[in-house]
């Protein structure tokens, strides 16, 4: 299987992180450098990378932190005060307890790693058996690299699939990501706006969605990108399955529990230097919103 740049955004070659900007796609296939966890951090902050990306990017930077004999405790402070939502405190301390561990550092993170890429394969096998030929999915934001090898799956098995993808704002990740890592894979891809999506599933066109998920709670809940909430309440209303790639459970209860994190105005008001409104509007930008378990048809679990 070709595997996009996308599933596997982040690269640790001697002491520097290389960071797929994400941000710089789909115009051009750049990559940010890390010397440090305070460059890290920054990159997780400024949305450079995001989803799988962050949880390598946590990975590796613990790994170079611990070659340049940093504070690891102060290392996970950082990371954990960087995105209040993706909640990265289990990673953290996990990778605290493996430093205290008699095998070393190095061989307990490269392990998880390799142990990681194996477990999204498995989760996009997984979403390519509840497809069906000529099945049109639609999905919002990007799930790093996985939809186009779901699709890939789904074709070896025969079936034939087809893509709608919001174009998921401010950040346009479905637009500027997902529909240009599906194309590149060769499959069909439509991108709608946000709120296309009721009128659409209103005609019949979608027959499956699959969303991925920032945050999974206890009980079925997620958080992901604003705008998912509203999908897996539109897919009720029209008995279209809404299936939801998640990553392994956080220690919250439910999804009331999860911290929303709020973005700054200017995301909203200011795309790439261009004023998309007046300068002294208000504007309110919660990056993520939270779906109830009882609105997914099946959770895609990692088990990690």
């Amino acid at each position: 299987m070709k595997l996009s740049p996308l599933f596997w955004p982040i690269q640790l070659k001697g002491n520097t992180i290389y960071i797929l900007d994400e941000t710089q796609l789909p115009q051009k296939l750049a990559y940010i450098k890390a010397r440090d966890y305070q460059q890290a951090c920054c990159a997780i902050k400024q949305m450079k990378t995001r989803a799988v990306g962050q949880v390598l990017l946590v990975m590796y930077t613990f790994l170079l932190s611990k070659r340049q004999n940093k504070d690891l405790n102060k290392v996970a402070r950082t990371i954990n005060a960087t995105r209040p939502t993706l909640s990265f405190k289990s990673l953290t301390e996990m990778v605290l307890a493996w430093d205290k561990s008699p095998a070393p550092l190095e061989k307990s993170i490269l392990g998880f790693l390799e142990m990681l890429k194996a477990k999204r394969i498995e989760q996009a096998k997984d979403a390519a058996r509840l497809l069906k030929d000529r099945d049109v999915v639609l999905t919002h934001c990007n799930i790093s690299g996985l939809m186009p090898l779901i699709a890939q799956f789904a074709e070896k098995e025969g079936k034939r699939i087809s893509f709608y993808v919001t174009e998921t704002r401010p950040y346009l990740q479905g637009s500027r990501l997902t529909a240009w890592e599906i194309m590149r894979a060769g499959f069909n891809v439509t991108i709608i706006t946000d709120n296309m999506v009721a009128y659409l599933l209103s005609k019949g066109v979608v027959t499956k969605i699959i969303v991925g998920a920032d945050h999974l709670t206890l009980n079925g809940d997620i958080a992901n990108k604003i705008g998912t909430y509203q999908i897996a309440v539109v897919a009720r209303y029209f008995k279209i399955p809404f299936y939801v790639i998640c990553p392994p459970a956080s220690k919250l209860k439910n999804g009331k529990q999860i911290k929303i994190e709020i973005r700054p105005d200017n995301e909203l008001k200011i795309y790439r230097g261009l004023a998309l409104a007046p300068k002294e509007a208000k504007a309110y930008y919660p990056a993520f919103d939270v779906t109830p378990a009882k609105l997914i048809t099946k959770h895609i679990y990692m088990g990690v």
